[in-house]
């Protein structure tokens, strides 16, 4: 390999951490906020009306950019925790989705594996970088 080529596929990862992270977090907030204030401002919910679809285009999202950053820090660290915490959070959020849908348990279920998806990805890019010092 060329002296750049380690940096630029480590960044790579990096930025698919922090974007599968990201889209964990917002997950969270949707499934926490929306529907507290959807309820307070009832006039807004006819205005911003998200398809039930939308939940399967998340998820369709989330597989793939968690798995991938999930599987290429393990192949550096070999730690199981991150790994591990990930695909109880895409299963819980696949649950949602596609089992409790619409029902009552949709929001915990998806808010559970929301927190599992975002503890994973902050664990596994601390043991990618850990080992890393800085100043």
């Amino acid at each position: 390999m060329r002296c750049g080529q380690p940096a630029v596929r480590a960044s790579m990862f990096d930025w698919f951490e922090r974007a599968a992270a990201g889209a964990s977090l917002l997950c969270l907030i949707h499934c926490a906020g929306l529907p507290l204030l959807l309820a307070a401002l009832p006039a807004l919910s006819r205005a911003f009306a998200l398809p039930e679809s939308l939940h399967l285009w998340l998820l369709g999202f989330a597989i793939p950019a968690s798995g991938s950053a999930l599987l290429f820090g393990f192949r550096q660290h070999r730690a199981w925790p991150p790994l591990a915490a990930g695909a109880i959070g895409l299963a819980l959020l696949s649950a949602g989705v596609l089992r409790f849908g619409g029902g009552r348990l949709e929001t915990a279920v998806t808010m559970a594996g929301s927190l599992c998806l975002i503890a994973a990805h902050v664990g596994n890019w601390r043991r990618r970088h850990g080992r890393h010092r800085h100043g």
